[in-house]
C-alpha cells in the first residue's frame, strides 16, 4: 500500500480538504515554475486541484497526473476537459513512465501519506530530465494548522485513542522543518530549497467538521471507530471548541505548508 490516506467520496474530500488544495495550487506553482512548452507531471492528483491549475497555463504541452486511489482517478477523470491532461491510476512509488519524460514533477499535500516517501522523491526524480525540477508540498500539521489542531488537540483531552491519533497526525512524514528537504538531497536532487506558504481557510460555520464526521481522511477514519457515546461526545466537545462560546458562525484559520524544489542533476 502506498497511500495512507483514507478516501470515501470524492464531495466529501472536497469539503474535508480539496477546496483548501484549490487556493494552496497557485502559491505551489509559482514556487515550483512554470515554462512553456513543458510536460509536468503531478503525482497524487486527487479530485485534481494541481492538475487543472496547471491546465490554467495555456503554454504547457502536457499535463500527465497519477493517483492511487481509484476514487479520485475517477473523479479526475469526469472533470477533465482539457485534451492535454492524462490522468490514470498509479503508484507514486512505481510511476508508469520512462525516464527523463517529464520537464517537472509535482506533488501537492501527497507525500505525508506516502509511507516509502524517499522512494516516491527518487520516482519523481528518475522521470524528470536533467535540469528539470521536482517540487512537493505538505501542510505543517504541527505548527501551522490551528483549525485543525484545535479538533485533534480536543480528540486527544477525551481519550487514549484520541491521543494516539494526534501523535499520527501531527508527526507524518516530511512535516517537520527541514525534512523534506533533506530527503530531496539524499536522493540526489540538487540546489534544493525550502519555503513556507500560507493560506486562510475560511469555514461559513461548523461545516468544519461535518466531511470528519462523515468518515473522510485520517481523522474522519478515526471518528468512524467512536461506539455512539463516546461519538456523541466527541461530537459535542468539538462543536464546543469550535464556537469558543460564541454563536455559531464564519471562522477563519491560517494554514502554513512545507514547500520544497530541487533540480535533476
Amino acid at each position: 500500500m502506498t497511500s495512507s490516506f483514507n478516501v470515501h467520496d470524492a464531495a466529501g474530500y472536497e469539503q474535508l480538504m480539496g477546496r483548501w488544495s484549490q487556493k494552496l495550487a497557485p502559491l505551489f506553482i509559482d514556487f515550483a515554475g512554470l515554462a512553456d512548452g513543458e510536460k509536468i507531471l503531478d503525482v497524487g492528483c486527487g479530485t485534481g486541484s494541481l492538475t487543472f491549475a496547471l491546465a490554467g497555463s495555456a503554454g504547457l504541452a502536457e499535463i500527465a497526473a497519477i493517483d492511487y486511489s481509484p476514487v479520485f482517478v475517477e473523479e479526475a477523470t469526469l472533470r477533465n476537459t482539457d485534451p492535454r491532461v492524462k490522468i490514470q491510476q498509479a503508484d507514486a512509488c512505481a510511476l508508469p513512465f520512462v525516464d527523463a519524460s517529464f520537464d517537472r514533477a509535482m506533488a501537492l499535500l501527497v507525500l505525508h501519506f506516502v509511507p516509502e516517501t524517499a522512494k516516491a522523491v527518487a520516482e519523481m526524480r528518475r522521470v524528470v530530465r536533467p535540469d528539470g525540477t521536482v517540487a512537493a508540498v505538505v501542510w505543517d500539521h504541527l505548527g501551522g494548522m490551528p483549525g485543525m489542531r484545535m479538533m485533534v488537540d480536543t480528540v486527544a483531552a477525551l481519550s487514549e485513542g484520541g491521543r494516539q491519533l494526534r501523535s499520527r497526525y501531527l508527526f507524518q512524514p516530511m512535516m517537520q522543518p527541514g525534512e523534506m528537504k533533506r530527503t530531496f538531497m539524499d536522493q540526489g536532487l540538487v540546489n534544493v530549497e525550502e519555503a513556507e506558504l500560507m493560506i486562510r481557510m475560511n469555514y461559513k460555520n461548523f461545516d468544519y467538521w461535518a466531511p470528519i464526521a462523515a468518515g473522510e481522511g485520517p481523522l474522519g477514519k478515526y471518528v468512524a471507530t467512536l461506539d455512539a457515546a463516546e461519538r456523541a461526545r466527541t461530537d459535542a466537545a468539538v462543536r464546543d471548541a469550535y464556537e469558543d462560546g460564541r454563536p455559531d458562525g464564519p471562522r477563519s484559520f491560517a494554514n502554513v505548508a512545507w514547500a520544497v524544489r530541487g533540480i535533476v542533476a
